[in-house]
């Protein structure tokens, strides 16, 4: 189709520098400067614009390992919220043109326009590398007027930088105020569910619709009284970037929630957050699972699913055999785990209408195979107000 517009392609040289001091020289792309964050890869080989435009990302510099990237464009359709949120973008070979029917514009007119700085012609193999051996570092892309400063000052700017453990971005992600969306047109009805929003995807919103919820999305801090107030059917915590051990208010809110027995259903963030209100322990990944190729086993079918995830942190729990929730919710148990390193991947509690999973079940982009957790939901929802359920889910 066409190549990008001369304004949205950057010129110029640009580096990469991380807080051990490595410094990797590319090309400038996207928006020119300097910007700062944890820098992390992403396995997945498509589904770019997803990934830039998920919250989770705040806060941290994306490398994608595939190597060539932008060449199917960008379009309002794959958006999964208002806006570009990672820090930073690296990418090996960035498309020279667009090639998709779909497209309606370039992606280099995007990371401009929501002034992402961003580099290529970098060894993003090599980058990735470094970041499995080493850990995801705090690092910096300086391009422009940026590239001028020294080494030294450019290797202070990003070791002065905040680390992404005790980060609370949750506010910074979240919608400003709330908004409703009924359940979908043909679909029965199931009941009204509270989201509380740490940094939800577009896709969320519309799957938990067409599965029969009238979704009402609400700020993170919304208060207890506020969710009560409000009396849902169910309740929903979503993915979201940041720290699970800075977001105590959302963890004392879900507490109270449980022990009012609404039914609950947490992906990613919304596990970590679960895995807390239940008295257990969170803590930071190596290098997180970042790509839609995980490989996790669902321990009640057997089944090996392959799933999108997007997180630095993991719950700590033992992956076999049930054991009693430090906070007194009965019986708990892990539902399933990575098969790459054995991280928890969900969360089941036996004695309330309670379930998690670390990975993101909606999978945009990415593949379908965890979706039967929207049913499962559903079920779990419809049988507890019927007053079939007895167990968690």
């Amino acid at each position: 189709m066409t190549a990008p517009p001369a304004a949205a392609v950057p010129e110029g040289a640009a580096v990469l520098v991380l807080e051990d001091g490595t410094r990797y020289a590319g090309r400038a792309y996207g928006a020119t400067g300097r910007t700062l964050g944890e820098v992390v890869f992403s396995t997945g080989m498509t589904g770019y614009q997803e990934t830039l435009t998920d919250p989770s990302y705040a806060g941290q510099i994306v490398l994608m390992t595939a190597p060539h990237i932008g060449n199917t464009g960008a379009n309002d359709t794959d958006m999964e919220s208002r806006k570009i949120w990672v820090s930073g973008f690296v990418v090996r070979d960035p498309a020279r043109r667009v090639s998709n029917f779909r497209a309606q514009r370039s992606l280099d007119e995007d990371l401009v326009a929501d002034e992402v700085v961003g580099i290529s012609g970098v060894d993003t193999r090599a980058i990735t590398r470094r970041i499995r051996s080493a850990g995801a570092m705090r690092a910096g892309i300086f391009s422009g007027a940026e590239l001028a400063l020294s080494d030294e000052e450019q290797l202070t700017a990003v070791r002065e930088q905040a680390g992404m453990a005790g980060r609370n971005l949750s506010d910074e992600v979240t919608t400003p105020e709330r908004y409703d969306v009924p359940a979908a047109e043909g679909v029965e009805r199931v009941g009204s569910i509270a989201v509380l929003d740490l940094g939800i995807k577009r896709a969320t919103v519309t799957y938990l619709s067409e599965h029969g919820f009238d979704v009402i999305v609400l700020p993170a801090r919304t208060t207890l009284e506020e969710i009560r107030a409000i009396a849902p059917d169910a309740l929903f915590y979503s993915n979201g970037p940041g720290d699970p051990a800075a977001s105590d208010a959302q963890v004392l809110v879900l507490r109270e929630l449980l022990r009012d027995g609404i039914p609950y259903f947490g992906i990613c963030f919304g596990n970590q957050l679960l895995g807390r209100a239940l008295g257990l322990d969170t803590y930071k990944l190596p290098f997180g699972h970042r790509g839609i190729n995980q490989p996790v086993l669902d321990k009640r079918t057997g089944r090996v699913e392959i799933t999108a995830q997007n997180h630095g942190f993991a719950v700590d729990a033992p992956i076999e055999g049930e054991f009693p929730a430090p906070e007194g919710f009965g019986r708990v148990q892990v539902s399933h785990y990575s098969l790459n390193d054995q991280v928890v991947e969900g969360l089941e509690c036996l004695d309330i209408p309670a379930f998690s999973v670390q990975y993101h079940p909606e999978a945009a982009a990415g593949p379908h195979d965890a979706f039967y957790l929207f049913d499962r939901f559903r079920a779990l929802v419809r049988d507890r107000a019927a007053g079939t359920d007895v167990q968690g889910a």
